[in-house]
């Protein structure tokens, strides 16, 4: 397997040129931080997980992990490198600095996220769902419940989880049962059993911070009878000191596809009788609103997963071109067999991969300023339409990167030809541990029907009008760069054409009927990703152009991404058009058939 190897280069220039990282900056929660600094932390970030991380990778998917009379082990190396996380202080990065943390932008932590994922994905999932749970606590806790949790959170000695999904419930989370009952100590007891409940237990970390749904008695059916409770591994107390180990057990792990030794658990609270102690967070019954705090946060995280894992098959894909000889290539002397490489098929694989992948980051990096800007803006206007773009990108962000991960991931073993196929070249690694990702917090169609549902009403249509005019706008530019933007403009006004009319029909037919918007979210969300994409792509050519013309930077790197822009623009972006009809078909066939008539 192909040592990783981080991309500074590329994440450099999408932070300057898509997310603005001098203006997030800026912003004055941010005035301790400059550019120059986020470079330096950077190039220590990748040299840690290039290091420490990545290593643990392959031996995670050999050695996986297992469990025996509740307590769950890892492979040791994730030990060793979760200590050295912890030492080297990395999980603070981005967190409050009351709480001890660094205090950067939330964009710096995508990007840290990003490098944690391509490094090692199962052993990455602890860090990315820790801080989805510091983000809920912070935002929802009160000052005594974010004393005592969050500074050895922030630090990685504690980890969180996220305790949603059960046996009964899926996806449908107003489903769920576990009970929490009240004590007489202003504390609560909880009853049930939480299924795939990622990191749910492990010996990592001194204490797991388990944030939990349930319910209380005589709670209102469905959503609107959820409450979130803090239930510690350990109890924590007065002082910060660990006491006695909380009453739930880690039943068994899941054996999965991929991910081999990221314990997927299943939890059960209550069985010795007393029931676990739970702390409310916030108000009774908000659980729901409370969670999707993390959710959001760990969307955004899930969907740089496919970044990340197109980013490693990449990689590794791209080492094995250069390397395997077969074949002659045209041109090429009699008898002579050519790095496959040079075979425009291979390349056209690879350019492929390469495209998404600067285009996925060009999104979500543009997505995690965006909520920087919404948290973090001083001006009341500025922040209400950033929120708005974040909560319209999100779903974007997660879905559209999931479905390329998996798709990337498998195109990297084709590279491979049969080789590809057998575990010991790690490419099929890849594509086993990307197949989760479009299921992971909402499944990708549960992610369309947010979109269509949810996002695209906000203020009439206004929220994606105002983000369609603004791509739109990039017409003039890319009129006056020359010729090697001719193909990227008419791609780009071909595929604006079709997202508008997709856009219009669902607003018009959706409220008439809202299957007919459902059976089309799916291809509308792959439409809007694909422009999404085309559009930030030209944005970077444009920034890497400018950079050539005023002699700054690598010339090759920078032109490469012209050349990238280019191949989207003629062979990937024709997706949105042809979407198109798969938007607008509306629910009458998906209907037309018996539910017993889709198999013998």
């Amino acid at each position: 397997m192909t040592n990783y190897r981080p991309p500074l280069a590329d994440i450099r220039l999408v932070l300057d040129e898509i997310a603005d990282i001098a203006a997030i900056c800026e912003l004055p929660d941010f005035k301790h931080v400059d550019p120059e600094t986020v470079d330096g932390v950077l190039d220590e970030l990748g040299r840690f997980v290039a290091e420490v991380v990545a290593p643990v990778n392959r031996i995670g998917d050999e050695e996986g992990c297992s469990v025996a009379d509740g307590v769950v082990t890892v492979p040791d190396a994730f030990g060793k490198a979760w200590d050295r996380y912890v030492e080297s202080g990395w999980g603070a990065i981005s967190q409050d600095p009351d709480y001890g943390g660094g205090g950067f932008p939330g964009t710096v932590q995508t990007v840290m996220t990003e490098m944690l994922a391509t490094a090692s994905r199962a052993w990455s999932m602890g860090p990315m769902l820790t801080v989805g749970a510091l983000d809920a606590l912070h935002t929802f806790a009160d000052e005594g419940m974010k004393e005592t949790y969050l500074p050895r959170m922030v630090t990685g000695e504690w980890s969180g989880t996220m305790n949603l999904t059960e046996p009964q419930a899926g996806s449908d989370v107003g489903a769920l049962t576990t009970r929490a009952v009240p004590g007489d100590d202003g504390t609560y007891r909880i009853f049930g059993t939480k299924i795939f409940i990622t990191f749910g237990e492990h010996e990592l970390a001194e204490n797991i911070i388990q944030l939990v749904l349930a319910r209380t008695p005589d709670s209102p059916p469905g959503t609107r009878g959820i409450s979130l409770f803090v239930v510690p591994k350990y109890l924590v107390g007065d002082d910060g000191s660990l006491g006695e180990r909380n009453d739930y057990t880690c039943v068994s792990v899941e054996h999965k596809l991929g991910l081999h030794a990221s314990p997927t658990c299943v939890l059960s609270y209550g069985d010795a009788g007393d029931g676990a102690v739970g702390y409310l967070v916030g108000e009774e019954h908000q659980g729901m609103r409370y969670m999707f705090k993390m959710m959001n946060n760990a969307r955004l995280g899930v969907g740089v997963e496919g970044l990340a894992v197109t980013e490693r098959a990449l990689q590794q894909a791209a080492d094995y071109a250069r390397e395997r000889r077969q074949g002659r290539a045209i041109g090429g002397p009699a008898g002579e067999q050519a790095v496959i490489v040079d075979h425009a098929d291979v390349r056209r694989m690879l350019l492929t991969m390469r495209a998404y992948v600067d285009a996925m980051r060009c999104l979500l990096y543009l997505n995690a300023a965006t909520l920087d800007i919404a948290t973090h803006h001083p001006d009341e206007t500025t922040r209400q339409e950033a929120s708005e773009r974040a909560e319209l990108l999100t779903p974007i962000s997660k879905a559209w990167c999931t479905d390329v991960g998996v798709e990337m991931a498998s195109l990297g073993i084709q590279v491979h030809g049969g080789y590809g196929y057998i575990e010991e070249t790690g490419a099929a690694q890849h594509f086993r541990d990307s197949r989760i990702s479009p299921i992971y917090e909402g499944t990708n169609g549960i992610q369309a029907m947010d979109l269509v549902g949810r996002k695209l009403p906000m203020r009439e249509g206004g929220v994606m009008g105002d983000l369609l005019v603004e791509m739109a706008a990039i017409d003039s530019d890319l009129a006056t760069a020359g010729e090697d933007f001719v193909t990227i403009r008419n791609g780009l006004a071909d595929a604006q054409s079709a997202m508008e009319e997709a856009t219009s029909w669902l607003m018009a037919h959706g409220l008439a009927d809202p299957n007919d918007a459902l059976a089309g979210a799916t291809p509308y969300l792959r439409m809007f990703g694909q422009l999404a994409g085309g559009w930030l792509l030209a944005r970077l050519a444009l920034g890497a152009r400018r950079r050539l013309d005023d002699g700054e930077g690598d010339a090759d790197h920078l032109a490469t991404k012209v050349v990238v822009a280019r191949f989207y623009a003629e062979q990937l972006l024709p997706v949105v058009r042809a979407q198109l009809g798969a938007v607008t078909a509306g629910a009458e066939d998906l209907y037309a058939v018996p539910a017993d008539g889709f198999s013998a």
